[in-house]
């Protein structure tokens, strides 16, 4: 087992928050061939007033991470390869500028920009209202808000854990809490770990239930590409075993070519699919959406058992609205909460459990390691 030393950033226990700083191989892991570093820096002006933000570069990609929005990851950047997209948001906006009851209670829009973003934990998916309560001392009715609550709430604890041997892998924790009083007492553990000089990263999410009664739970990364990878002639590729659209209206070409994308069309509405992904014998998942010369791409593998269903949402707008794609592993497809309770989707964990999801990112950035992928899948 590699040995592995520990650097806080940020703790509320401690009421410790180190500032703008930054540590690198030199100090945490000297003994490691490639040069890495982790960058903590404090943005300023606009909605992004006091947020935190942590780059972490392993000499080969860039990932950015922000502890103050759940622990969400801003984007990601490998050479000529960019993970994200870009927002009409333009700012990383600090969740006290997120009324998330504005606008029809989807004030989660206000402040969407990210790459990877939970959605949870309590809830998520539209807004609804929701009569059904098993713990004491709930009140008669939830009104609940898009996507729900995890992406604008600050870390507690954020540190850095740093291996000091072979493979010298560099983890950043955060430790999240949704707590209410008569309402949820759930703890998210998140965990970013990439390795230096590796084209790539993984997510490892543990979700516990502090309270003393069962308590329900719901999650779904949205995993957001625009440009680089997406473009007219992109292509998402998966072993998928059987798709549905989420609404009426769709055209039969629509559903038909739902893993192939087109160009910005302008006021062009959504398209959400629920897809069926068949595992292999391990029982992993995995997407790869590429570009068109299959030259640039992004792969996201995961455990079936820990996150069973996949969703595909398409907002092919114009650029200026938001060109962009999402690739959604969840626990509950993003319908009303109601809905999913009828259908059996709602994680029920008893008082100190625990329910984990552990994600890879794999990033190309050359046809040769395309291939391979899309031969696999």
């Amino acid at each position: 087992m590699a040995k592995t030393t520990t650097q806080p950033l940020i703790s509320a226990e401690r009421n410790l928050h180190l500032g703008d700083c930054c540590f690198d191989r030199d100090m945490l892991a000297p003994d490691c061939p490639t040069p890495w570093s982790v960058r903590m820096q404090r943005l300023h002006g606009g909605k992004q007033e006091g947020v935190d933000l942590i780059t972490i570069d392993n000499g080969v990609c860039q990932v950015r991470l922000c502890p103050t929005r759940g622990m969400g990851v801003i984007d990601a950047t490998m050479g000529g390869l960019k993970l994200g997209w870009d927002s009409p948001v333009k700012e990383i906006v600090h969740p006290a500028f997120v009324d998330l009851q504005r606008r029809g209670r989807t004030g989660w829009l206000e402040g969407f920009t990210e790459f990877v973003v939970r959605c949870g934990l309590e809830f998520m998916g539209p807004p609804c209202k929701d009569f059904e309560h098993t713990a004491v001392g709930e009140p008669p009715a939830t009104d609940t808000t898009l996507h729900g609550k995890i992406a604008n709430i600050p870390a507690s604890e954020v540190e850095i854990i740093a291996q000091t041997t072979a493979p010298y892998a560099i983890t950043l924790r955060g430790v999240v809490h949704e707590r209410s009083m008569y309402g949820p007492k759930l703890q998210l553990t998140a965990e970013l770990t990439i390795v230096p000089g590796e084209q790539g990263f993984s997510l490892n999410d543990t979700i516990t239930n502090l309270g003393g009664q069962p308590a329900e739970a719901s999650l779904l990364y949205h995993i957001n590409q625009g440009r680089s990878v997406l473009e007219n002639g992109a292509r998402l590729v998966g072993a998928f075993a059987e798709s549905a659209p989420r609404d009426e209206g769709y055209t039969d070409k629509q559903i038909k070519q739902f893993d192939r994308y087109g160009s910005p069309e302008p006021g062009s509405p959504e398209q959400c699919y629920f897809i069926d992904l068949k595992p292999d014998r391990s029982g992993r998942v995995a997407v790869l959406l590429h570009n068109k010369k299959k030259n640039l791409g992004l792969q996201v593998g995961w455990n079936k058992k820990q996150l069973p269903l996949f969703t595909l949402w398409k907002a092919l707008h114009d650029e200026r609205d938001g060109y962009v794609t999402g690739l959604e592993p969840c626990t509950t497809y993003p319908m009303p909460r109601p809905t999913e309770r009828e259908e059996g989707h709602l994680v029920i964990l008893k008082p100190g459990a625990s329910c984990k999801a552990e994600l890879t990112f794999d990033l190309f950035d050359d046809k040769g390691s395309i291939s391979k992928a899309v031969a696999r899948l």
